[in-house]
């Protein structure tokens, strides 16, 4: 299965502000994954899907969308980076959620 942890950048977190944490779980840093930086879709890119629109209701979860529409709830950070959305705290009810697929398309575009 294609991650989309391929090629982030990780890095150890030694942040003082975490110290009582460390402490806590007997470590001295944590490792954790830097935000990736993505390169935008391109025109044609976008052209070539099929995209569907679904409305945010409260009951609404990327999880069950990914589910849903990729047969596979891991894949709800397709839709969350196609609409520039990266959780489900930044959706309100009634905003348009637009679903690109075919899934193995955009998943080409988004990890080469």
């Amino acid at each position: 299965m294609p991650s989309r942890y391929t090629g982030t950048p990780f890095f150890r977190n030694r942040n003082p502000l975490y110290d009582r944490m460390f402490e806590d779980r007997g470590v001295k840093f944590i490792s954790q994954y830097g935000t990736s930086e993505f390169e935008p879709l391109t025109q044609a890119q976008k052209q070539s899907l099929a995209v569907e629109q679904v409305k945010w209701q409260t009951s609404s979860r990327l999880e069950k969308m990914a589910s849903l529409h990729y047969g596979d709830p891991t894949y709800w950070w397709v839709i969350a980076r196609y609409n520039q959305k990266p959780t489900d705290f930044h959706y309100n009810p009634g905003d348009v959620v637009y679903i690109p697929k075919p899934l193995d398309r955009i998943l080409l575009y988004y990890l080469g």
